[in-house]
């Protein structure tokens, strides 16, 4: 018997040969007998229905999520089960939508889409990123590839972290600084301590004028406090990821004033797969060499 039996939805990925491994061609995740699974990688994208399917896979040592994000991993731990994150996969193409949405939503592209609909030739002048000062909240490995990015620009970038590592500055000090800031990016994990982060008390202590871009997880900023703020013209928003989500039809954060959404659509690009498999495949020769694993976020007992 093999020494590890790998799910993964690509047919053709590299498992070290002492390993077994299924995938949908072999082992179909719904409908397939899936109990000899011991790697289990959730396909992308697949939501709760594919952290679900662990609750078949009664041998699973390794959850390996593809997404950075792993809080709506953790309730499908048990005891003995390691959970390990896609940190890395998605760092290129979440900072990419991170600067994409703030520069559009400051030079007013919804609106030139708008206008273009209607055949209409609008001239107006709108803001730069250049010369703006940036708060990045959350300084991994997303929050860093933000910054170099934003590097080519005239901008100031000003680091947040929860411990204040590094030079950076600690969450629990935001509040002094909101003030400042001409643009907040919010990429941390959700947690206890970050679920509504950005309340209304928080959301009021943003400058007049500023644009909060969010590609970390929607419950960090509370929904309707963030309408309310929006309504009243003083801040404008970009979402990639909303509470709740997907946004129903007729929330009223659809037509709020100011806001840019995206559909939570981050790491969701071209560049997905050869970083994911290449991670994955990493991650399996670590255990081929018995070596520990990157990126665990619960080690199983």
């Amino acid at each position: 018997m093999s020494e590890h039996v790998i799910w993964t939805q690509w047919d053709d990925l590299k498992v070290p040969s002492k390993f077994k491994r299924l995938s949908p061609a072999t082992t179909p995740a719904e409908g397939g007998d899936l109990s000899e699974i011991t790697f289990y990688v959730p396909w992308y994208m697949g939501g709760r229905p594919a952290l679900e399917l662990t609750k078949k896979m009664p041998n699973l040592k390794i959850l390996q999520v593809p997404n950075a994000g792993y809080d709506d991993a953790i309730e499908y731990i048990r005891p003995g089960i390691t959970l390990c994150n896609g940190k890395s996969i998605h760092d290129d193409s979440t900072a990419e939508l991170a600067v994409g949405l703030t520069i559009a939503s400051l030079r007013g592209f919804a609106d030139f889409v708008r206008n273009q609909d209607k055949s209409a030739w609008v001239h107006v002048k709108n803001k730069s990123i250049n010369d703006r000062k940036i708060g990045i909240i959350g300084f991994g490995s997303i929050g860093t590839t933000i910054a170099k990015m934003l590097a080519g620009f005239a901008v100031e970038i000003v680091a947040f972290t929860q411990s204040g590592r590094d030079k950076t500055i600690a969450i629990s000090d935001l509040d002094k600084h909101l003030p400042s800031l001409d643009v907040v990016i919010l990429i941390l994990p959700l947690t206890k301590e970050s679920k509504h982060l950005f309340d209304a008390k928080r959301l009021a202590l943003m400058k007049d004028g500023a644009l909060l871009v969010n590609v970390a997880r929607g419950p960090i900023v509370d929904t309707d406090a963030l309408v309310k703020e929006l309504n009243s013209g003083r801040i404008t928003a970009a979402l990639d990821v909303t509470d709740p989500e997907p946004l129903p039809a007729e929330h009223p954060l659809w037509k709020a004033k100011g806001v840019l959404i995206s559909p939570h659509v981050g790491g969701n690009t071209t560049a997905f797969e050869k970083r994911a498999r290449r991670l994955i495949e990493s991650q399996l020769q670590l255990l081929a060499d018995n070596k520990p694993l990157n990126n665990i976020i619960v080690a199983g007992n």
